[in-house]
C-alpha cells in the first residue's frame, strides 16, 4: 500500500477509510469523537456504529449524528454475536486497554475483516530519546508524558507481527505512516525502524477455530 503524508492529526483514519467497502458494516471501537464513522457514512454509506467509555466523546458523537453505545472495552464484545461486522476498527486504541490479547480476539471473533492502527514504539526517533535522554520519549504519535499517558501496551511492528504468527492470524495488508511526507526505500524495507504509525489489516485463520 502507498504511503501518504500526515494532512490531519488522524491520518490513519484517512488509510482505514480507503480499506472499507461501500455499503458495508462497520464496529468502530474506542471510536473517540466519531470522526471515521462520520466520514464512512456519509461518504460510503456503511451501516454500524462506535463503542465508546469517555462521556465527552459520545457527546461529540452524538453531535455529529454517529451512533455510539458507552462500553468498556476491557469487559469484551460478548454483546455481538459471530461474524456480525464486515469490519471491526480499533485505531491507536490497542496500547491502552488492559486487555490488547482478549479484545484482538473478540474483534476477530465479531468481524470478517479487522483493521487496527498502532503506534510503532520501535520508530528511530523514539530509540534515540531513549538512548541520548534516558527518558521516556514524546512523539507526535506518542504525545504523552510517562506520568499522564493512557498508554500501558506500547508494542512495535515487529511485536504485532509476530503476535499474529504466534496466534494464526492473517495480515491481509500493512500500511506504514511517516510523519513529513511519502516514505521511500528504508520505511518499505525496515518498518519497524523508520515508520512512526502501521496499520495492519488482519483476519482470523481459516484453518484455525475460535
Amino acid at each position: 500500500m502507498p504511503l501518504k503524508a500526515y494532512h490531519s492529526p488522524r491520518p490513519d483514519l484517512d488509510f482505514i477509510a480507503e480499506l472499507i467497502a461501500p455499503d458495508s458494516s462497520v464496529l468502530d471501537l474506542g471510536c473517540g469523537a466519531g470522526e471515521l464513522l462520520q466520514k464512512l457514512l456519509k461518504e460510503k454509506n456503511v451501516q454500524g456504529h462506535g463503542v465508546e467509555i469517555f462521556d465527552q466523546f459520545i457527546y461529540s458523537c452524538i453531535e455529529k449524528g454517529v451512533p455510539v453505545i458507552q462500553a468498556d472495552l476491557d469487559e469484551g464484545l460478548d454483546d455481538y454475536p459471530n461474524k456480525s461486522f464486515d469490519y471491526v476498527v480499533l485505531s491507536r486504541t490497542l496500547q491502552v486497554v488492559h486487555k490488547p490479547h482478549i479484545i484482538l480476539k473478540e474483534m476477530l471473533r465479531v468481524g470478517k475483516t479487522c483493521i487496527i492502527s498502532v503506534p510503532n514504539f520501535g520508530y528511530w526517533r523514539i530509540r534515540l530519546q531513549l538512548l541520548l535522554r534516558g527518558r521516556m520519549p514524546v512523539s507526535k504519535a506518542l504525545p504523552y508524558e510517562w506520568y499522564d499517558t493512557p498508554n500501558i501496551h506500547l508494542s512495535t511492528v515487529l511485536d504485532i507481527q509476530k503476535y499474529c504468527a504466534a496466534e494464526n492470524i492473517t495480515i491481509k495488508g500493512q500500511t506504514y505512516l511517516i510523519k513529513n511526507g511519502r516514505g521511500g526505500l528504508l520505511v518499505r524495507l525496515f518498518p519497524n525502524i523508520f515508520s512512526e504509525l502501521a496499520i495492519f489489516v488482519i483476519e482470523r485463520n481459516h484453518l484455525v477455530s475460535i
